[in-house]
């Protein structure tokens, strides 16, 4: 208590007069000053700092929720891929060579002559469906591979783009081999029915047919199969990482860009080689072979790049090798020195 309020005695039933003392009224201002210096502040500032730490959680969550969204979508078109693939091999391949060893249904009819058979119109509404489903397949596999397509696609798709192509790829096999008509009331062009040719004809088929398969999935695997896919997109886009084309070097986008199908010869020998080749698997392999002669356009600047990059990938595969024989020599010669 300051001197002023000892010296003055309040009467009783008075309020007390505020001190005229200049330390105290000092004293009152000061307190008041830090007061309303500090209080809007301690106020203000956690409100300010929660706010921005609500917006980056959310913006995080967002970020977070759709880059797990297309993670999903890719990885589902992965397996609906993956089962069409594993659906065509057996559509093309393993379905003719079967029913040509264990004779279960007849694919041709030998008997009939040619001017009879297409004259049928069960044969003919055959050959309608089947070229109306390899013209649903030709058209979806040219119109979103061609440029203002895949900008547009592009534009509005993002990273989902190859992933769409895959997609659409896929269906458009499922429905064709859903839908497809076998052609049993023709003649066959070729039959391989006299023994021993026609159990021994039937393996040496099926063995070419599993070893270009074997060869079709490694050269997809070489040419970088999650980009194919779609998957790789997905993940440099969750990445913040782009397009994964435009880290890849010049040359590579060229070949990328003239290489439509880098599997024609192995397709061409799926296609083509078989016991027996009904009318409606001619159209299929005319058709499909047509499509890969007018879709490859590689030169030989591509060829060049592809015989380096191959080198590179067979140093690759030798460098362990040369490893281990460089340590069994280092061995040997130790040995010999102990």
């Amino acid at each position: 208590m300051c001197s002023c309020q000892l010296r003055y005695q309040r009467p009783p039933g008075k309020r007390p007069a505020a001190c005229s003392c200049p330390a105290a009224s000092h004293r009152t201002a000061a307190t008041r000053c830090v007061n309303d210096r500090h209080r809007p502040v301690s106020r203000k500032k956690p409100q300010r700092s929660s706010c921005r730490a609500g917006g980056a959680r959310i913006e995080m969550a967002s970020v977070t929720v759709r880059g797990c969204a297309l993670c999903a979508v890719s990885l589902l078109n992965f397996a609906f891929v993956f089962v069409s693939g594993a659906d065509f091999i057996r559509f093309v391949s393993f379905r003719a060579i079967y029913h040509n060893i264990t004779g279960e249904t007849s694919l041709c009819q030998d008997s009939i002559p040619w001017s009879v058979a297409l004259r049928d119109s069960l044969v003919l509404r055959s050959l309608v469906v089947d070229v109306g489903l390899l013209a649903l397949f030709t058209a979806q596999h040219s119109l979103l591979a061609w440029s203002p397509v895949k900008r547009v696609l592009q534009s509005v798709l993002g990273a989902l783009n190859r992933t769409a192509y895959c997609f659409t790829t896929a269906l458009a096999l499922q429905i064709l081999m859903r839908y497809w008509q076998p052609v049993t009331g023709a003649p066959c062009l070729w039959s391989v029915r006299h023994a021993p040719w026609s159990v021994w004809f039937p393996v040496l088929c099926f063995s070419l047919h599993f070893l270009c398969w074997a060869i079709i999935c490694s050269i997809l695997m070489i040419f970088d199969y999650p980009e194919l896919m779609g998957i790789k997109q997905v993940y440099y886009e969750c990445l913040g990482l782009g397009d994964p084309l435009s880290h890849k070097s010049p040359r590579a986008q060229r070949l990328l860009s003239h290489l439509r199908h880098p599997v024609c010869l192995e397709l061409g020998v799926v296609l083509w080689l078989l016991p027996t080749l009904s009318l409606d698997r001619l159209l299929l392999a005319g058709t499909l072979s047509t499509y890969l002669a007018l879709a490859h356009s590689l030169d030989k600047q591509d060829l060049a790049y592809l015989c380096v990059q191959l080198d590179s990938k067979m140093q690759l595969f030798a460098e362990p090798h040369r490893g281990s024989v460089d340590a069994t020599t280092t061995d040997e010669s130790s040995h010999k020195n102990k």
